[in-house]
């Protein structure tokens, strides 16, 4: 049972747009949550002073010198923070079974295609828009999905369709996916704080 407000721990290995778009919304109070922890795979990511300067706790946490230790290090570091959903905004490396086991259907991604037909090991960034304007699609969109062991492979929690103009390339539906993902992700957190939305329960 996820309790309220959402008690939230984020990931990011950049800019963490998703997170600021979601710290914003429970600045203004549109959004009931608390923002426990930013946690990052790299020390320099903008995510990070952006938490800091916004009075949120961080961490950087190197995972590829000793992937198993830093699996381990994030599980506690979030338990530690009392998150109890994890929020990965462009965190750039697989989860390891710590975690995963930790925060069993309680880690949120969003994938900036539909899935299932544009996920999987690879796809990411512009090679996602750029399969889709390969494709001939008439719509693109995000797709807010729980992370498990397998890239973008795990339940969808919600999608958003955003309509494609003839001819748009991959600049254009980036452009276009990038605008309304931040939002959608705030829209989905702020139903299931609402109960609108109900995550699966672990397996216990």
């Amino acid at each position: 049972m996820i309790s309220q407000p959402l008690k939230l721990g984020f990931l990011a290995s950049n800019n963490g747009s998703s997170f600021r778009a979601i710290l914003a919304a429970i600045e203004a109070g549109t959004l009931a949550a608390e923002a426990r922890l930013v946690v990052s795979n790299r020390r320099e990511a903008p995510a990070l002073a952006f938490a800091a300067a916004h009075g949120v706790a961080t961490r950087a946490i190197a995972t590829v010198a000793d992937p198993e230790g830093a699996d381990a290090a994030l599980a506690a570091a979030l338990r530690g923070a009392g998150a109890e959903l994890v929020i990965l905004s462009g965190y750039l490396r697989k989860l390891g079974p710590a975690t995963l086991a930790a925060y069993e259907n309680r880690v949120l991604n969003i994938h900036p295609a539909l899935l299932p037909k544009y996920g999987g090991q690879g796809m990411y960034g512009r090679r996602v828009h750029e399969a889709v304007a390969a494709s001939g699609d008439a719509v693109s969109g995000a797709s807010v999905h729980i992370v498990d062991g397998d890239y973008d492979h795990g339940p969808l929690v919600a999608t958003l369709e955003i309509a494609l103009a003839p001819g748009d390339d991959a600049a254009a539906i980036e452009a276009k996916v990038m605008a309304a993902e931040p939002m959608f992700f705030v829209d989905v957190l702020r139903r299931l704080a609402t109960g609108a939305l109900v995550l699966p329960e672990p397996h216990r």
